[in-house]
């Protein structure tokens, strides 16, 4: 490979990483949320059923609702997550290959 294609292929790294990084960032926001939504949906059911709030069969399907879908929200971007940062290891590790293949030379600024 020459010297100008894995410098291509760098900076094609480079930007895929930095998706990468943002895609993940993004599932360990919605993972929060979920979790947030899971916790609510249980803490609202409890309430339901010792009577704190007055029984209603719509709250009880929203409350369930709200505390499954919040775990699956959860189990769903969790492992996307997973899948995203074991993607920005790899691509780390090609990058580090490329850049340990290339001749570099140390550039001494003048005193």
């Amino acid at each position: 490979m020459s010297e100008n294609d894995a410098r291509d292929e760098i900076e094609r790294l480079e930007a895929r990483i930095e998706r990468l990084s943002e895609t993940a960032a993004a599932c360990g926001k919605l993972i929060a949320l979920g979790r947030a939504a899971a916790l609510i949906g249980a803490l609202w059911t409890l309430a339901l059923f010792l009577g704190a709030l007055r029984f209603d069969p719509v709250h009880m399907i929203a409350a369930f609702t709200l505390a499954v879908g919040g775990l699956v929200a959860m189990g769903s971007n969790a492992s996307t997550r997973e899948e995203t940062l074991r993607a920005i290891a790899e691509a780390e590790a090609r990058r580090a290959e490329l850049i340990g293949a290339l001749d570099l030379h140390l550039v001494e600024q003048g005193a």
